[in-house]
């Protein structure tokens, strides 16, 4: 499989960021949805708060690579073409999916270092991105609550389209995101 993108596929490079960023995003709500299942304080629960907050850091770090990968390789078409006003709302729903990406992380970090907590990333303690402060670590926290509940909605609607091209329009727009199968000669 070619790792760049062409006129009709996107690249190895692209698909694998895409749905590695997928699976990140699906552990960092699952880690902190299934935090509710277990006592407060316990190492269980301790331990999934911790892997919410690097997988979070990991979307971040992986984000800036996408949106590289994403400037250097221009997309493959879509065949046949959708309408202007779908393809101006598709730019406008990834905007708001890198948006998301982005600011939710750093809000996350923001609370955290607001709080006077540690940042932990895979063995690294992060620095704190300002000092503490209760009142604003709250307003923080009730901030990536908010965008993390928009979150669902921003990748169910991604998922959503991608389906309708598929199945309604019956273009070529999700085939363009699917690896490869090898098929027998």
């Amino acid at each position: 499989m070619n790792w760049k993108n062409t006129t009709d596929r996107y690249g190895s490079l692209s698909i694998a960021m895409h749905w590695l960023m997928l699976l990140l995003l699906v552990g960092v709500y699952a880690c902190i949805n299934l935090r509710e299942l277990f006592p407060r304080g316990s190492d269980l629960r301790e331990g999934l708060k911790t892997w919410h907050f690097m997988l979070g850091l990991a979307v971040l770090a992986l984000v800036f690579v996408r949106l590289a990968i994403r400037w250097l390789g221009a997309p493959p078409r879509i065949q046949p073409q959708p309408a202007l006003w779908q393809r101006r709302l598709a730019g406008l729903m990834h905007l708001a999916l890198y948006v998301f990406m982005i600011a939710m992380p750093l809000l996350g970090w923001l609370t955290l270092s607001a709080a006077g907590k540690s940042i932990p990333f895979f063995g690294l303690s992060l620095p704190a991105l300002m000092g503490a402060d209760k009142a604003l670590a709250d307003s923080f926290k009730e901030l990536h609550e908010t965008i993390g509940t928009i979150g669902y909605y921003l990748i169910g609607l991604h998922a959503a389209a991608a389906l309708f091209h598929h199945y309604m329009a019956r273009d070529n727009t999700l085939l363009r995101m699917l690896p490869r199968r090898n098929r027998p000669a």
